[in-house]
């Protein structure tokens, strides 16, 4: 019964550890997965051309893959109320998929018209939000509209010269935030880890300590009740 209990103690702490090695793991991967994504980030600021040619064929790819996804189950749902409506869906994104495909300069052109405009009016509906609310954060919320008004207004002064390098400088800042902020996600879940780590292994000695006290207290009690 002993040597069952220990092989079971023993199988029982294997256990925990095999978890916190797959955890422990997965955070290393995905403190590389930032990694690379930093070093894409950095790549795509130095070439800003060629960042936004790789965004348009991913991009349109990504379109063309989702207009056939979405048109193969239009047709495998076609008895429900919205079979026309995920058809035309479907194939607005076929087609949106192949003109960035085969045209991915004048595709670059129109998302950063698109974009420009998207900054303009959501930085003007800010400016008019935060001057009608005047609420506890009116100065953040000024300086946001008036940054996106700013940055709009800035695409479209020298647009179309600029859509060669807009875009890619956008999916490239992307890029790298996303990659930074995995990387902290990675290291912190690490030292995390490794103070739980540290905490059990107090836990383990202030408990071996007790019990090493408790053996040690047991001859002295059985000596006194043995005299009395």
């Amino acid at each position: 019964m002993g040597a069952e209990r220990a092989q079971g103690t023993a199988a029982g702490g294997r256990e925990p550890q095999r978890e916190k090695k797959k955890v422990n793991r997965s955070f290393g991967l995905m403190a590389v997965l930032g990694v690379l994504l930093v070093l894409a980030g950095l790549v795509g600021l130095v070439y800003t051309g060629l960042a936004t040619l790789t965004s348009m064929f991913l991009f349109g790819w990504l379109l063309l893959i989702g207009g056939v996804v979405g048109l193969v189950q239009a047709v495998q749902s076609r008895g429900s109320n919205y079979f026309w409506l995920a058809v035309i869906v479907a194939a607005i994104n076929i087609a949106a998929g192949f003109v960035i495909l085969r045209r991915p300069e004048a595709s670059a052109e129109a998302l950063t018209m698109f974009a420009a405009l998207l900054f303009l009016t959501g930085g003007l509906f800010r400016l008019v939000g935060a001057l009608v609310v005047r609420g506890t954060n009116f100065g953040l919320a000024l300086v946001q509209g008036a940054f996106g008004v700013l940055l709009g207004f800035l695409i479209l002064a020298n647009w179309p010269g600029n859509s060669l390098y807009v875009i890619g400088t956008f999916f490239s800042l992307a890029l790298l935030f996303d990659g930074l902020s995995l990387i902290a996600m990675g290291m912190g879940a690490r030292r995390i880890l490794g103070l739980v780590r540290e905490d059990e292994a107090a836990a383990a000695d202030a408990g071996a300590r007790g019990t090493r006290e408790a053996a040690e207290k047991r001859p002295a009690e059985d000596q006194e009740q043995t005299n009395n």
